[in-house]
């Protein structure tokens, strides 16, 4: 209970817990309690506005309610059945009483808002006595009956568990019957027959609307309970990261109608656009309608703007209402509202959920109108849905087949037509034609088709996988893991749930979502205006934490400028080796026997790193550029033991079918050449590779393959230098897990610096540091810093040597882990704080108990993760670095956790 509420009680002399708050007593703060819904009535009925009385049921009761085997908990019952008696008093009507009926509807409120997500019951208190009250009461059989059908079926639904579909099929029958085919033609027999007919539905299913109306009530709160455990709910609430220990309130509140007629009506509206932001009342309604009508889609709303023509008193007295509101809660508020013969009555406000480009244009107006101040404004807009403004969205409207679901890995929307074949995607986007790869998963050798995919679809892999590193880096959305994927490249399909879907037929990537939709799915463009600078340019006053981001190429680096990056944390050279010519000189240098072949091989590599260094250094100037030397297992760059085993298979039998000496000759040097390659891959292949001949250790034991990209990279500074181009230059040795290591690699680096900058004839300033990525580096970071002018953790890697797990593999029982709360989140999105979090914390700790002046960064993935953010804020960091697209998401997150930290 809040304190606020808490002290109510008890100077009220109450003795039992408080399960039951009367509108009137609840206090507009304790939205915790009350769940948002509650809190907003209970704010609106203090402040004098026309709310139909009522109370709410807590939260608190919701969670006892679980806890006690679904149970009330003690007391709670007959507190409602009090605050019941206290409705009855100012309404003057009495629940149950066959003259003069009181209705409640019965309505779930948690303390964040989960639109559609839970249950509602209207017209509670119906029977086949006090429905007579009720049309006796209001001179109105045929609303009187309306009223008893919709409790039917809503009861039925919600509380029983019936198909909605099966009285929706009913209501379709009867108004078939009727001359205009709507809800509104219906007359009082045909009204008696759906009533008849929806109990009989009912009944068929063991179950039977009780005649009680106490009894109704008593189940239907119950049911609102449940809810908070349905489904939908779980869903909602997982994906949106909210917790399941909050419970729901239940608001019992008297019913006022809005089917009595065309001075009678129903809606919802918004005191500004959701959508866009605009400073408009924005909503629907209709006449002579109850509650559901609206979002069900019974009949089609007519835009809030037609009411003031219709019932502009109404209208007038609304607009004023909301207005308030607004200032009053600064911010923009989610109203619904019910007329009653030409009265208006609220029944609901709250915060309005809105979109991205909605989100930022508010906050940034309010700041204008001085309802809010700079650092609301920044802490009021949240990391997702800035990121939707930097990604095109598949439209929310869109009502298209779903095919699979599989991670977000990268965000986005994107159509196009399906293509197996790297090469095909490649060729196919030369001719201006858009599609998507889909892949079992990508390795290096799809990069071209990844580069001219408009998005990627694996079948397996995680979110930190090739396909989804690669796809975040270059903006594009992938949607990986989707294993209900069955792709078959020999007959160029996948099927999934029984459909197939052949190469050319156009699907739609969402990867903000993870779905992947069937045809062309309608997309929305995003649009980065005025308002988006002005938060950032707020957010970035606020923030402690430089942002940076993980760039490999000079495209890449001016992307995140653009974008506001401050340096780049993380450039992984062994994506500079992606492309034909380039990964076949990188093959050379891998199979290459004995250094002076190895050399060689190099020396073709070398002006190739050279160029791209040159150009993210004019891509960064006057800003820090971190580069990784070589770190993934070798095996990588070259192709796949059973694809080529597979390649052999079919040129000995196009040898058998050959027609010609030349074409038998060129097949058998094929063969030749791939029995070749095949036999060096075996040779390199090891069972662990990610634990393997990687990183430092490539280096350690091939010297002559850092000296080359170090020569590269110090030439490039050299030349960069030469054109006023200047940047910080940081060398980066990756997999360290012993200090002699890094001390062995750095006499390498600074040979080859002293070299150079001997033979350009200038000085270059540079540091050398180490990624952290293993569990012994960080503890024994007080040893390696002594060698470092930096760290930077390398937050993927991390995860998966202290968890024991295969990012990639992993993804196979991870959602399992994190459905079931064995995980609270997926460590390979989220950092593990408790063991992931402790060894950076440790290993900051250790490294500047050596060097007080050490830079401390991360560059995994988890760079980009707001709560990874607000730790890594937390522990003194200086800097964390993602993908260029997340760079703005990494500033705004790094500003709230700084102005979270000074609450």
């Amino acid at each position: 209970m809040s304190t606020a509420t808490e002290e109510a009680a008890e100077l009220s002399g109450q003795t039992t817990h408080k399960w039951v708050y009367l509108f009137e007593e609840g206090s507009g703060d304790d939205k915790s309690l009350l769940g948002g819904k509650g809190a907003g009535l209970c704010e609106m009925t203090h402040a004098g506005l026309p709310v139909p009385p009522g109370l709410v049921v807590t939260t608190e009761a919701c969670n006892a309610f679980f806890e006690n085997d679904k149970n009330f908990p003690a007391q709670m019952w007959e507190q409602v059945q009090e605050g019941l008696q206290r409705i009855e008093e100012k309404v003057g009507k009495k629940f149950g009483d066959p003259q003069n009926p009181l209705l409640v509807s019965v309505r779930s409120g948690a303390a964040f808002s989960m639109p559609g997500m839970m249950d509602t019951v209207l017209n509670l208190g119906l029977n086949e006595q006090t429905v007579q009250g009720l049309a006796a009461q209001t001179g109105d059989l045929r609303f009187a009956l309306d009223a008893y059908r919709r409790f039917a079926s809503l009861f039925g639904e919600i509380v029983m568990g019936v198909a909605h579909e099966k009285f929706e099929r009913v209501m379709d029958r009867y108004k078939a019957q009727t001359t205009g085919g709507r809800d509104t033609d219906l007359k009082p027999k045909h009204l008696r027959d759906i009533i008849a007919a929806e109990k009989q539905i009912i009944l068929a299913e063991q179950h039977a609307i009780p005649e009680d109306p106490y009894e109704q009530l008593r189940v239907a709160i119950a049911a609102v309970f449940n809810s908070w455990m349905g489904r939908r709910a779980i869903d909602y609430r997982r994906i949106n990261r909210i917790p399941d220990s909050l419970g729901t309130a239940v608001n019992v509140q008297a019913m006022v109608f809005g089917n009595m007629g065309q001075d009678s009506g129903t809606g919802v509206a918004f005191t500004r656009n959701p959508s866009t932001g605009k400073k408009e009342l924005y909503g629907e309604y209709l006449l002579n309608a109850q509650g559901e009508d609206v979002v069900a889609g019974i009949r089609t709303p007519n835009p809030i703007s037609q009411l003031k023509k219709e019932l502009p008193k109404v209208y007038d007295e609304f607009a004023a209402i909301t207005g308030l509101l607004e200032k009053h809660y600064h911010d923009m508020q989610d109203c619904e509202f019910t007329i009653e013969r030409g009265k208006l009555w609220m029944l609901q406000t709250r915060t309005g959920k809105r979109s991205g480009a909605a989100a930022v244009r508010v906050a940034v107006e309010m700041v204008g109108e001085k309802l809010i101040d700079r650092a609301t404004a920044v802490q009021r807009v949240s990391p997702e849905q800035l990121d939707q403004l930097l990604h095109p969205t598949v439209d929310p409207k869109t009502k298209a087949t779903v095919l699979a679901t599989g991670l977000p890995a990268s965000p986005g929307a994107a159509q196009g037509q399906v293509v197996f074949s790297p090469d095909e995607a490649e060729e196919l986007a030369r001719e201006n034609a858009k599609v998507i790869l889909v892949r079992q998963e990508t390795s290096p050798d799809d990069f071209h088709g990844m580069v001219a995919a408009q998005a990627i679809v694996t079948a397996r892999g995680g979110m930190t996988s090739h396909a989804a590193v690669v796809a975040r880096g270059m903006g594009k959305p992938c949607v990986s893991g989707a294993n209900s994927l069955d792709i078959d490249y020999s007959q160029q399909q996948f099927s999934v749930n029984g459909t197939v879907v052949t190469k050319g037929e156009w699907i739609t990537v969402d990867g903000s979502t993870g779905r992947v939709f069937l045809g062309q799915v309608p997309t929305m463009q995003p649009t980065l205006g005025p308002e988006f600078h002005e938060l950032m340019s707020w957010a970035d006053k606020f923030r402690r934490l430089r942002v940076r981001a993980n760039a490999d190429t000079p495209r890449d680096a001016k992307v995140a400028r653009q974008f506001g990056a401050e340096g780049i944390g993380l450039c992984r050279t062994e994506h500079m080796f992606f492309g034909d010519q380039r990964l076949a000189a990188m093959r050379e240098m891998i199979l290459a026997e004995g250094v002076g072949a190895r050399e060689k091989a190099l020396e073709k590599l070398l002006p190739l790193q050279r160029g791209d260094f040159v150009g993210i250094f004019r891509e960064m100037v006057g800003l820090p550029v971190t580069i990784r030397l070589l770190d993934p297992p070798l095996h990588e760059f070259l192709p796949n033991a059973e694809e080529l085993l597979s390649e052999l298979s079919e040129l000995k039998m196009a040898v058998r079918l050959a027609t010609t000496l030349g074409d038998m000759d060129n097949l058998l040097d094929e063969i030749d050449e791939k029995r070749r390659l095949l036999k060096q891959v075996n040779r390199i292949r090891e069972a662990n590779p990610m634990l393997g001949f990687r990183g430092c250790r490539l280096g350690l034991v091939f010297p002559e393959v850092t000296r080359m990209q170090c020569r590269a990279i110090f030439e490039a500074a050299c030349l960069a230098q030469g054109e006023k181009k200047k940047t910080e230059l940081e060398i980066m040795v990756p997999l360290v897990s012993l200090s002699e290591e890094l001390h062995q690699q750095r006499e390498v680096i600074d040979e080859v610096a002293r070299q150079v900058m001997g033979e350009y004839g200038m000085t270059i300033e540079y540091r050398v540091g180490t990624m952290i990525e293993l569990p012994r580096a960080a503890l024994m970071a007080h040893d390696i810093a002594a060698h470092a002018d930096f760290f930077s953790f390398g937050t993927n890697d991390l995860t998966q040597t202290t968890f024991g797990l295969s990012r990639d593999d992993s993804a196979r029982f991870l959602p399992n882990y994190v459905e079931r709360k064995i995980l609270p989140e997926d460590p390979f999105q989220v950092l593990d704080r408790d063991g992931v979090g402790q060894l950076v914390r440790l290993g900051t700790e250790r490294g500047r108990s050596v060097k007080p002046d050490l830079k401390v960064g991360i560059c995994g993935e988890h760079g980009g993760d707001p709560s990874s953010i607000a730790f890594c804020n937390e522990i003194g960091l200086d800097y964390v670095s993602c993908s260029p697209f997340r760079v703005p998401v990494a500033r705004l997150a790094a500003a709230q956790a700084s102005l979270a930290a000074k609450e």
